[in-house]
């Protein structure tokens, strides 16, 4: 697999962005995986970089999306925060990541049995962890078809408030960022939502939540 070019990068579509990450995800949960030379793509990209995609996943260690997109060195700007949230550094960084370095796509990505999401479930409240699940709560509001156990006991409660969280982190995205808003509306990015399954590894694209011109 051949490292990312500046002029490979120009040529990458938000379509064909999305496409590259799907196609990855395809393989690793099939365990194709590219076969990649990463001491040879470090050297190919110590004097520059060009990532097609900027990622905003959860800490969780299973969410690594180099591994579970099939992605190499050079290809991935990723971002990781408990719970995939928003904030202005975040947003700063996605900003560098599509205006400045030139990448086609931001994947806000969730995944199942999020710590991060039952905690705020749960109403947890821990240090500066307690202000980073509140930034989960208007998903929880959100959430109206589970009326009875709305704890992280119950799966289908924890797995809905992600859900939707992503969607809400990707609303936010483009009301918060007039830069990423306008390249957005003139199709030089797409911004998408997804949720990782973390035993089956595969990555489900919401199709309500793909913004892509």
């Amino acid at each position: 697999m051949k490292t990312l070019t500046k002029e490979m990068q120009d040529a990458i579509t938000p379509t064909q962005a999305l496409k590259l990450l799907k196609d990855g995800n395809e393989r690793f949960i099939n365990n194709l995986k590219v076969n990649r030379n990463l001491l040879a793509q470090a050297n190919e990209t110590s004097d520059g970089q060009h990532p097609f995609a900027v990622t905003l996943s959860c800490i969780d260690s299973r969410t690594s999306v180099e591994i579970i997109f099939d992605q190499g060195l050079g290809d991935v700007f990723s971002v990781r925060i408990a719970g995939n949230v928003i904030n202005e550094d975040i947003l700063g960084s996605m900003e560098f990541g599509c205006k400045v370095a030139g990448s086609k796509i931001i994947v806000v990505l969730g995944h199942t049995n999020c710590g991060a999401v039952k905690g705020a479930c749960d109403h947890v409240e821990l240090g500066h962890l307690t202000g980073l699940l509140d930034k989960i709560q208007p998903a929880i509001n959100d959430e109206k078809s589970e009326t009875k156990d709305r704890t992280s006991q119950n799966k289908n409660f924890v797995e809905k408030v992600t859900q939707i969280n992503v969607k809400k982190t990707v609303e936010e995205i483009i009301e918060k960022s007039s830069i990423l808003k306008d390249m957005l509306e003139k199709g030089e990015i797409g911004i998408v939502g997804a949720v990782h399954d973390i035993q089956t590894g595969e990555v489900q694209f919401d199709k309500d939540c793909i913004f892509i011109k």
